[in-house]
Formats: C-alpha cells, sequence, structure tokens
C-alpha cells in the first residue's frame, strides 16, 4: 500500500529543511523519515503531531483533509 503525504515533502521544501534536519527533530533516522515522506509507511500520530507543530499547521492540513494551515 502506498499513502499519500504530499505535503510533508512540500512543507519540508518551502522551509528549505533537509530530510536529515527533520529526522532529528523527530529522533528518528533519515532513512525512516524518508519512507513517510515517500508514502511507502504509514506515518505514526505522535510523528504526524510533531511535523504539525514543527511546521505550525493542523493535522488536517498536514494529510490533506483542509486547504488552511
Amino acid at each position: 500500500m502506498k499513502y499519500k503525504y504530499r505535503r510533508i515533502r512540500d512543507l519540508r521544501e518551502d522551509h528549505d529543511f533537509k530530510q536529515e534536519y527533520v529526522a532529528h527533530y523527530l529522533g528518528i533516522k533519515q532513512q525512516q523519515y524518508q519512507r513517510y515522506e515517500s508514502g511507502v509507511i504509514e506515518i505514526p500520530l505522535h510523528i504526524a503531531i510533531d511535523l504539525a507543530i514543527l511546521y505550525d499547521v493542523s493535522l488536517d492540513y498536514l494529510v490533506g483533509m483542509d486547504k488552511n494551515k
């Protein structure tokens, strides 16, 4: 199954962050973060919350359910 998390990549690029930086912020390895971003594996809720905090957006926006940040 391929998950669709396009916004986490877009947000990372908009903030000029590298995958390594975001992975370090989340306390995970870069390879693990890359799997989330590419949609290979599902993002756990606690990771999604941390990403929403990092980018100052709602969870709904993060997962594509809302167009408003």
